[in-house]
């Protein structure tokens, strides 16, 4: 989860939807991604976003959502991508009843201790690179765990 579910936590979401269908786990995950704002509900990730998502071959049709007391309630884990996203998230999830999600930063999978995963969005194409590279390198770890 991210402030606005167009670069970051897009590209987390697709890179883990392709990290579970490669090894045969998809029936095991439901994977999606939202936003802490309502500010691009219904955007296609930012473009930048798909161009590096495509350079590894990776598609995605995920349109930008607001997060909602159903994730809460519903999802295991909701990983998401800084501090102001885990504060933002850690309230709303304490005024939902029967809140099951745990909720972490991503970055605290990360074998190289990268706990914070900045936001590329004012950035350029190596900043993205960045998201995708430490996106892959958590979920490839986060899988890895015992659930």
């Amino acid at each position: 989860v991210s402030i606005g579910n167009i670069c970051r936590s897009p590209i987390a979401e697709a890179v883990f939807r392709k990290l579970v269908t490669d090894e045969k786990l998809e029936n095991k995950w439901m994977t999606d991604s939202a936003a802490v704002s309502d500010w691009n509900v219904g955007r296609s990730p930012d473009a930048r976003a798909l161009s590096c998502l495509r350079n590894h071959g990776i598609e995605t049709a995920h349109k930008a959502r607001q997060v909602t007391k159903e994730d809460f309630q519903t999802f295991d884990y909701i990983l998401c991508m800084d501090e102001s996203n885990l504060r933002d998230l850690k309230r709303k999830g304490n005024q939902v009843k029967d809140c099951k999600a745990k909720i972490e930063l991503l970055g605290s999978y990360d074998p190289q201790k990268q706990l914070i995963i900045e936001d590329p969005y004012y950035g350029n194409e190596k900043d993205f690179e960045t998201v995708y590279e430490q996106c892959v390198r958590c979920c490839k770890a986060f899988l890895e765990k015992p659930h």
